[in-house]
Formats: structure tokens, sequence, C-alpha cells
């Protein structure tokens, strides 16, 4: 991942779905000033933002594709973690819907959500990524 992150974000968390007990995001990073959340994955490429990568961002209700060119998959959150919301590869210059109820939004690459199953209702944990040992 050597273009990813962008902007001097750093993947330091994890996406964890404990409702299917798998990773959606391993190499995670978070938006939360105003301007990483505008940024977001512009600038990315998408053989940058590969399997095991995601952009958290908080708060966030909506999200657009503007000026990217990959397509990439959304899951807006509430407050509790929980999957309010889901879109299957957003094109590149979309917009999402605005969904009242989310808290914050997790974008991941493409195809990610139907590989692994992750759907409404089901529960997200943001972790810390473990620290590896030598």
């Amino acid at each position: 991942m050597p273009g990813f992150p962008r902007w001097g974000l750093v993947p330091h968390r994890q996406a964890f779905n404990q409702t299917r007990q798998l990773y959606l995001a391993t190499n995670l990073a978070v938006a939360q000033t105003h301007w990483s959340r505008l940024r977001g994955l512009l600038g990315t490429s998408e053989g940058d933002f590969g399997n095991g990568c995601g952009l958290w961002i908080r708060p966030c209700r909506g999200v657009h594709t503007l000026a990217m060119q990959f397509p990439i998959d959304v899951l807006y959150l509430d407050h509790a973690g929980t999957v309010v919301h889901v879109e299957h590869s957003l094109q590149p210059w979309r917009f999402s819907p605005v969904r009242l109820q989310a808290a914050s939004v997790l974008e991941l690459p493409s195809h990610t959500l139907a590989r692994t199953g992750t759907a409404l209702g089901d529960r997200i944990e943001i972790v810390m990524k473990m620290k590896e040992t030598s």
C-alpha cells in the first residue's frame, strides 16, 4: 500500500464485523477533521486502495465520489456501529444518499461487502490495530 493513505492519515485501526466474525479492513485510516473528511480518498488510486484498506469518516451522513477514478463500497453506521445503509460499488462522480440516522461512514474497496456478506443490521466494531512484535 505505498500510496494509501493520503494526506497524512495513518491506518491505526481495523474494522471488524462482529455479526459475521470477520475483518472488513485491517488498514483503516480515520478522517475526522473537516479537511480530511472533505478530501477522503481523493488522489488515491484503485491499486493503492486494495483489499484490507478502508477509510472511516466521522462524523458523516453521506459521501461523494467526485473526481475519484474507481468505485467503492460504503457502509453507514449509527452511533452503536450498526449498519443502517449500504452502497455497493458506488461509481465515480456520484453522490450517495444522506442518512440522518448515520453517525459515520466506512469506505471500503469495491466488492468487499458482497465478498464478506455484510448487510443491514450487522454490528461493526472499529478497533485499534495491534502492534506487530518482532
